[in-house]
């Protein structure tokens, strides 16, 4: 079973977490948004609570499982690899998904010929290597990349240590089949057929999933806009909790 924590009432607001985190990453925002939402946080198959259960393989399988938890239109937030999730869950079961927001995410995470705004073959293939020798290493050198730039840098990475073994430590398999699903899934082409509203939130200092992607994600969807955080990295969310809430709040509310 995939471990499902609810807050507040209202309309409801899925939360989904990036690569080797969980759904209580997210911080402050959660009881902030609960105001207004009803706010529900997914630990991600081999994830956080989510240990003992779940498919843990490809998108289409993970999309599949957490599909398969809900019987009604749904607003879905996705963090980094969970915003790749949450464009296939749009495109797999449109009728489920009411809006989409999409957080600091990219449609393809690994440099192909004409998309620079990614993160070189080699460096993916690296964290998949190190993960082997130690993987609690790994993720720490992962956090990092996420803090990186950011205003309050160091706060940031401090919260995110503190929250990032909070539930227990991760799956490897499910690590690694999400660094596979990092290096393989190229969802570009299937942008222009996305047709919810959309907004896709950017940090203008990241380095792990350029504002360039973000920018690409909100041209090439046919109902998206952008919002730039300025001074935010990887974790808007954590390091602007208040412009990101904002953002979310006006966008839900429209």
């Amino acid at each position: 079973m995939l471990h499902i924590e609810v807050s507040g009432c209202g309309e409801p607001l899925v939360l989904i977490h990036g690569w080797g985190m969980h759904g209580g990453m997210w911080g402050d925002a959660v009881a902030r948004l609960a105001r207004d939402f009803r706010v529900i946080a997914v630990d991600l198959p081999g994830h956080g609570f989510s240990q003992d259960g779940g498919a843990e393989g490809s998108l289409d399988s993970i999309v599949d499982e957490l599909s398969a938890q809900f019987r009604e239109p749904l607003n879905l937030c996705g963090w980094s690899l969970g915003g790749q999730v949450a464009l296939r869950w749009a495109q797999r079961h449109p009728q489920q998904v009411r809006r989409l927001v999409l957080v600091t995410s990219t449609p393809c995470f690994v440099r192909q010929p004409g998309w620079d705004c990614a993160m070189a073959a080699e460096t993916l293939a690296e964290f998949s290597g190190a993960l082997e020798q130690n993987y609690a290493l790994t993720l720490r050198r992962f956090l990092a990349l996420q803090a990186r730039g950011s205003e309050n840098e160091r706060e940031l990475l401090a919260s995110l240590r503190n929250a990032l073994f909070s539930r227990g430590e991760p799956k490897l398999a499910a690590l690694q089949s999400g660094l596979s699903i990092l290096r393989d899934c190229d969802l570009r082409e299937a942008l222009p057929q996305i047709a919810q509203p959309a907004l896709v939130i950017a940090g203008e200092r990241d380095t792990l999933t350029p504002a360039d992607a973000s920018r690409h994600l909100a041209e090439r969807m046919p109902n998206a806009r952008l919002a730039l955080v300025e001074g935010a990295a990887h974790a808007p969310f954590l390091s602007h909790p208040d412009e990101f809430v904002e953002h979310l709040k006006s966008f839900l509310h429209e």
